[in-house]
């Protein structure tokens, strides 16, 4: 009898110690799934979180959320809000953590330039997560970029590499690219650059030039300022969201290739007047305009510049 209570209160101590102990941020919650991929040519740490929807049948993408400058992302993969568009479109999560091998100019990304290590190492780790979530369709299956500030780098320069792979990306007040004129493909991806009116100049200034090349080009982007915004996610998600909500089922289809979108459907967006109206036939204007997917997109951006309530 004494040598059960005694037993007893041990256990009941050793739980005590456990419910008291901190949670991390590499501690995944139940259903959740990790993987590491070893350290490459552009990158030091390379890791990730997923997670898939409890939805009947194959999946039909994954949303990739990368965050700030090597900055831990893993937790967005438990965001409530990111898992709930995730099932509405049948997709799968997989959040990251990139870091660079230490250098002198900490302010560069190395990792954000994919081609050299850090895209591989994404897809990898998205090929062995699959396989063990049982989706392997997910090896073929579309990639939906979102990202604040360096994460918006890695899914432009990702979108730069493989566009093949990638139904439509953001970009986030990030400051450092190595990709100017893109592919041709990479422009008809769709996607939407965020600048903040209050960001530090180099950034809003860098995102600017590359909107305004690859527009001329005829890409099928958006540039979206927030003017009070500074370095910060602000309205981004929210918009970001309603944009991939009405241009995946464009982009997505019925089979398993991306559909190509027109460029003369659509909105056309005034970056002076911040109005916007149907893309219309006639000459190209001699000066940078937004391309926006839907109607409810347009009004979206125009509240964003004009600073109002967006009406969803």
């Amino acid at each position: 009898m004494f040598g059960n209570n005694i037993h007893r209160f041990a256990s009941a101590l050793l739980l005590g110690v456990a419910a008291l102990r901190p949670a991390t941020a590499q501690t995944p919650a139940a259903g959740l799934l990790e993987e590491t991929i070893p350290a490459g040519n552009n990158y030091d740490k390379a890791e990730f979180r997923f997670w898939t929807p409890n939805v009947a049948g194959a999946l039909r993408g994954t949303l990739v959320l990368v965050p700030g400058s090597n900055g831990d992302g893993r937790a967005m993969a438990q965001d409530t809000v990111w898992q709930a568009f995730a099932a509405r479109h049948k997709l799968a999560v997989i959040a990251c953590r990139f870091t660079d091998k230490p250098h002198d100019q900490n302010f560069i990304e190395d990792y954000v330039n994919v081609s050299r290590g850090s895209g591989q190492a994404l897809l990898d780790a998205l090929s062995k997560l699959a396989a063990r979530a049982q989706h392997a369709e997910l090896n073929a299956a579309p990639l939906v970029f979102w990202g604040m500030s360096a994460g918006g780098q890695f899914n432009y320069e990702f979108t730069a590499w493989k566009p093949e792979r990638v139904a439509a990306f953001v970009v986030n007040k990030g400051g450092i690219y190595y990709s100017a004129l893109v592919p041709r493909a990479a422009r008809e991806v769709p996607g939407i650059l965020f600048v903040g009116g209050k960001d530090l100049e180099f950034r809003t200034n860098t995102i600017v030039g590359l909107f305004a090349v690859n527009r001329r080009a005829g890409a099928l982007w958006a540039l979206a300022e927030e003017p009070a915004a500074a370095h910060i996610v602000g309205r981004s998600r929210d918009m970001s969201i309603a944009f991939f909500d009405d241009v995946l089922p464009m982009r997505l289809g019925d089979g398993a290739a991306l559909v190509a979108l027109d460029s003369k459907s659509g909105f056309i967006g005034d970056l002076k007047s911040k109005t916007f109206a149907p893309v219309a036939e006639g000459p190209a204007p001699g000066f940078p305009t937004a391309w926006l997917p839907t109607a409810r997109v347009a009004r979206a951006w125009q509240a964003m510049a004009t600073e109002k309530p967006f009406e969803f």
